[in-house]
């Protein structure tokens, strides 16, 4: 087992595919979701999270360093392709993910450590029971006739109402 399926986001990821019914695509890459080109010309294609094509969804774990500076993670020493340091690129990566997928049909949920039991610096304490609950309440979040939201009422799974509140 590598780092990688020991980290919070691989956690997470698994904690949806337990509540959507699938296992989701992990480091899915899009053809269209594109890095900046490098100096060959070239542009990667940005991984996201987990993709489950079933439900058109993507599912992004946004950790601290997403949302706040970390030099261990900034590399502000050092330029990446897109003329900025990691953080500056992390953001705009981001930036794009949110604009991107949505505008290419699919539905982005963006989790975040607050999101879920986290202690202050942001590590998942992996509460896994109150985890579940604060995901189904995030991924049935959207708007009405969303597959994701009708997959968790088929499974009679609790879901957030979808339309305007108090009934206004």
């Amino acid at each position: 087992m590598g780092a990688r399926d020991d980290s919070d986001e691989a956690y997470v990821v698994g904690l949806c595919d337990l509540i959507l019914g699938e296992s989701g695509l992990p480091q899915h890459k899009f053809d269209w979701l594109l890095g900046d080109p490098g100096t060959n010309g070239r542009r990667a294609r940005l991984p996201v999270d987990a993709f489950w094509p079933g439900h058109g969804l993507v599912v992004e774990y946004r950790e601290l360093q997403h949302d706040q500076p970390t030099p261990h993670f900034d590399k502000p020493d050092r330029l990446t392709v897109s003329g900025v340091h990691r953080g500056e690129q992390r953001a705009l990566y981001d930036a794009r993910r949110d604009t991107e997928i949505p505008a290419h049909g699919l539905r982005l949920v963006v989790v975040r450590p607050a999101d879920l039991d986290a202690d202050g610096r942001g590590r998942l304490r992996r509460n896994k029971k109150a985890d579940l609950a604060a995901l189904k309440k995030i991924l049935a979040t959207g708007s009405t006739g969303d597959t994701v939201n009708q997959y968790l009422v088929r499974r009679s799974m609790p879901t957030l109402p979808t339309g305007n509140c108090c009934g206004a």
